[in-house]
């Protein structure tokens, strides 16, 4: 896993979530340590469906259950390890 796979894989991730979920924050200015629901960007469960979609769309990888979304869509960086991991 190599500094540039993560950073392309990071930021379309980013422009993903941005543009599924229309919302109103530009893609570079998320952080990608802050908890993508609660707290960090404020995600709840539609949105959560929508990016389980979004994932197969573009990356090809599959979220097998509820607790492995849970802790890949902890934060930013948690799913880029996800998808890197799970890529086809």
């Amino acid at each position: 896993m190599g500094d540039g796979e993560v950073s392309e894989v990071k930021s379309r991730l980013k422009g993903m979530i941005v543009e599924r979920l229309k919302l109103q924050v530009d893609p570079g200015g998320i952080d990608d340590d802050a908890p993508l629901f609660g707290e960090g960007l404020g995600l709840d469960s539609i949105d959560a469906l929508e990016l389980v979609v979004g994932l197969e769309q573009e990356f090809g990888v599959q979220v097998p259950d509820e607790a492995v979304g849970r802790e890949a869509f902890a934060s930013i960086n948690t799913l880029v390890e996800f998808v890197i991991r799970n890529r086809a």
